[in-house]
């Protein structure tokens, strides 16, 4: 037998899927309602100067159909979004999506050497205790310069001896994303209990088996917790590292060249990608996690 229509109700109102879609509406109603609030002033003065008497209703439809508004409509960016995505070839410069594959490029790059450079570190750490006190404090001081304040420093520095393009990017998403990863490593590789070792020196194990067989399985929820963080953050520092050289590719140069011409929808549109593209690999981190946890026999929840 079918489940009556108010039992479907009932079980969608119980799930996700509806209050999710009430915060995007609400979202978006607060977004219009903004866009016209900051809008307003611009399009009544345009009209003054032109000599035009328009009517409310006229300056309220103007103020979502701007050229260059201050803050542009949810629909607008949208239009910008199938403009430079689908209606334009993968090859051209116009393309969110070509530029998103540039930084795509040095985010990967930058997150297989952050997370190496990270694991490492926390193997260190953990099986030498001189570097848990010595190397500690300067992993964690390392954040706390900004990363606006740097980034044109290593450019600078790795132009001087000739090394350009993909990766002195990489190198700033590295900087950025190896400190979750040696944080959750470290934790992750000392949270088996005293007497989970004790039992495995009983048994004479070395410290590598004690590592293969014990820590390290014990420590892959903390990793892929740190990566997920990782993989945002090395998405973060590809677009920063664009920023100072005047990149002609990838989206932190199509933020620039939307700042520089005052084209905000372009703006929009290219941190909407942004944030389609962080969200994507971070999905793509929490795939392979299901996959190693099938692997190993870790049923979900």
């Amino acid at each position: 037998m079918r489940p009556a229509p108010s039992r479907k109700a009932a079980r969608l109102w119980q799930g996700s899927a509806v209050p999710v879609l009430t915060v995007i509406l609400v979202i978006v109603a607060l977004w219009y309602a903004a866009a016209v609030a900051m809008n307003w002033q611009g399009v009544s003065d345009a009209f003054a100067r032109a000599g035009e008497q328009r009517s409310t209703s006229e300056i309220f439809l103007a103020t979502l159909e701007q050229e260059r508004p201050m803050l542009p409509a949810p629909h607008q960016i949208l239009v910008e979004l199938k403009k430079t995505v689908i209606d334009t070839p993968i090859t051209s410069r116009r393309s969110l999506l070509f530029h998103a594959w540039v930084t795509l490029s040095s985010t990967l790059l930058g997150f297989a050497l952050g997370s190496l450079l990270g694991i490492v570190l926390a193997v260190l750490i953990v099986h030498v205790k001189t570097l848990e006190r010595s190397l500690m404090p300067w992993i964690i001081s390392s954040q706390t310069i900004p990363i606006l304040a740097i980034a044109p420093i290593i450019i600078v520095v790795l132009g001087s001896i000739g090394i350009t393009g993909l990766f002195p990017k990489a190198i700033i998403s590295a900087y950025l994303c190896f400190f979750p990863i040696t944080i959750s490593m470290v934790k992750g590789l000392t949270s088996p209990d005293l007497l989970q070792r004790d039992l495995m020196r009983t048994y004479s194990a070395s410290s590598a088996q004690v590592f293969w067989k014990l820590r390290l399985p014990a420590s892959l929820s903390y990793l892929f917790a740190g990566l997920k963080v990782a993989i945002a953050i090395s998405l973060v520092g590809a677009i920063v590292g664009e920023l100072p050289t005047g990149a002609q590719a990838g989206l932190g140069a199509r933020l620039l060249a939307g700042s520089y011409y005052g084209q905000t929808i372009q703006i929009w549109a290219a941190l909407f990608a942004a944030a389609a593209l962080a969200s994507i690999l971070v999905a793509a981190v929490g795939l392979a996690e299901r996959l190693v946890n099938r692997r190993m026999g870790v049923r979900s929840a």
